[in-house]
């Protein structure tokens, strides 16, 4: 896991290239770098495969090409035995040179092959063109900018925006090339919409636990493939919590974080599963009055986020990724995702079954600028990389076959999940309802007081240049009756809410938070009595 950045034509410049890097030192350990002709290319590394041997920017054997590569291939074991028998000869064990062999032998059709969550740049040495290519879902990032004579490429926005050109995005599931100094052309290699189209729906329960069941195993046991000590970011939800119990299974070596108000549902439900599974479990108090400008200021500069609920989650995962820093930890697993795939938000079962699909789609299609940006931003700050095995693409496309009707029943969200772990899931968590992050953390309406000074803090960070702050477009939708073509319209007619609806939530948010201070002060008197000797 890394951050990237390079800077590509005949204008490249190495003090321009020095703090594009420099501004990524968060996301690794070890800065390494190449400086060409028209090349210059460097990489934090995050040593956590084959720590010394991984080398990055990594060149093939022949010289030819150069990759710049974040994140992990977590079928990278199964690649390099194929491509041994067909001839290939390795100098590591990383995950890194079965990326670019995969490249070398099937070229464009190799990044089908790749199980995992990733952003790569493979260059052409002596051409200088680059060939670019995100992960299906979007679970690491890529970006890049455009100045004359030079391409720049980076893993945050935040590496670009000193250039003052608009900033783009390569978007999840797509790959191409970009001439140096010149046109991104970029394709997608998956297409969400079309993810499980000619395979069987399946509608049979039994048969849909034993799938996603099988399914979700595969994919957290792939990710505990390290000799690492893991993390599980535990809320104490159905999530989070069959990450936790997989890990303590698979990978004994690994501890819990939680965070939340004293006495909040997510620290309660916590302390409970740890404590019923013997997992080591570091609990993050914050009274609500701990959380400051200051902190919602650099959650704003950590996560880049343009959704005013995003931002309030990243307020309270960025301490989250801090601990698990302090703890020397850096791997861990969270539970993002699946609400969007099994049903976990009411507007699903509040339309008919097309136009849920197409929420559904709409969702996942915009993880990598909500749940997955914060993740990716708040872990990689701190020098940890999170893995999401509900993202898995194999889980991903098994969600797309299951009917609407397997994941609410009984009035209960994510009813096939239960049903898939219901003899693993100790009662209280099973029959827990979806709570969302930050209210769940008892949390949230602190954050929310600063939520008119959101906006100005984004543009402050030049962060505008790649998109605004807007309204949540979960609000927007409710609004619209969960009508999504007009949700959209709306949305790009009024990005952002206006004063009077600015005023609104601040009085909301400010009477919830004198609330405390009135009980203390109209409260009965606790009267001290003198004993009388």
């Amino acid at each position: 896991m890394c951050g990237i950045a390079l800077s590509l034509g005949p204008e490249a410049d190495p003090a321009t290239f020095r703090r594009m890097l420099a501004v990524l030192a968060p996301r690794g350990e070890v800065t390494e770098t190449r400086r060409e002709a028209g090349l210059l290319a460097g990489t934090r590394r995050l040593r956590i495969v084959d720590r010394e041997r991984a080398v990055q920017p990594w060149v093939s054997a022949d010289e030819r090409l150069l990759l710049c590569y974040n994140g992990e291939v977590f079928n990278h074991r199964e690649l390099r035995a194929e491509l041994t028998r067909l001839g290939h000869v390795f100098r590591s064990e990383s995950d890194t040179e079965v990326v670019l062999t995969a490249f070398e032998r099937w070229g464009e059709e190799a990044v089908r092959r790749l199980r995992g969550e990733y952003a790569f740049v493979v260059v052409e040495r002596a051409t200088g063109r680059a060939y670019l290519a995100r992960d299906p879902l979007g679970v690491k990032p890529l970006y890049w900018s455009r100045m004359p004579g030079c391409l720049h490429l980076a893993s945050e926005v935040k590496a670009l925006v000193g250039h003052g050109a608009p900033v783009a995005e390569v978007p999840p599931g797509h790959h191409g090339w970009a001439e140096p100094g010149g046109h991104v052309r970029l394709r997608p290699y998956v297409d969400l919409l079309t993810l499980g189209d000619g395979l069987p729906v399946v509608d049979d329960p039994d048969e849909a636990a034993l799938l996603v069941r099988a399914a979700l195993t595969d994919s957290i046991r792939m990710r505990l493939d390290t000799d690492l000590t893991v993390g599980v970011v535990l809320s104490g939800g159905l999530d989070s919590s069959l990450a936790l119990l997989h890990t303590r299974l698979l990978h004994p070596d690994c501890v819990a974080v939680t965070v939340g108000a004293p006495g909040s549902p997510d620290v309660a439900y916590a302390r409970r599963l740890a404590a019923d599974l013997g997992v080591p479990h570091e609990v993050i108090e914050l009274r609500p009055r701990d959380i400051r400008l200051a902190d919602v200021r650099e959650a704003i500069r950590i996560s880049e986020l343009t959704e005013y609920g995003d931002i309030i989650n990243a307020v309270v995962s960025v301490p989250i990724f801090r601990r698990l820093r302090e703890l020397g930890v850096k791997v861990v697993l969270t539970g993002d995702g699946s609400d969007e795939l099994f049903g976990g938000y009411p507007m699903y079962h509040q339309v008919g079954p097309e136009r849920a699909r197409r929420l559904f789609l709409h969702r996942i299609r915009n993880l990598c600028r909500t749940e997955l940006q914060r993740v990716d931003r708040a872990s990689m700050a701190h020098g940890v990389e999170a893995r999401v095995p509900f993202l898995d693409l194999s889980v991903v496309e098994l969600a797309m076959r299951l009917p609407l009707g397997l994941k609410l029943r009984e009035g209960q969200e994510k009813w096939i999940v239960r049903r898939a772990f219901a003899d693993v899931l100790p009662d209280y968590v099973r029959r827990r309802p979806k709570n969302p992050m930050s209210y769940s953390s008892g949390l949230h309406e602190r954050a929310r007081l600063y939520k008119p000074l959101f906006a100005r803090l984004h543009r402050s960070f030049g962060y505008h240049l790649l998109d605004p702050v807007r309204r949540d477009f979960d609000s927007v939708l409710t609004r619209c009756g969960n009508d999504l073509d007009r949700a959209i319209a709306d949305g790009l007619a009024r990005p952002d809410y206006t004063v009077l609806e600015h005023a609104r939530d601040l009085v909301g948010a400010a009477r919830w938070n004198a609330a405390p201070v009135v009980r203390r002060l109209v409260g009965p008197r606790v009267t001290r009595r003198t004993p009388v000797g």
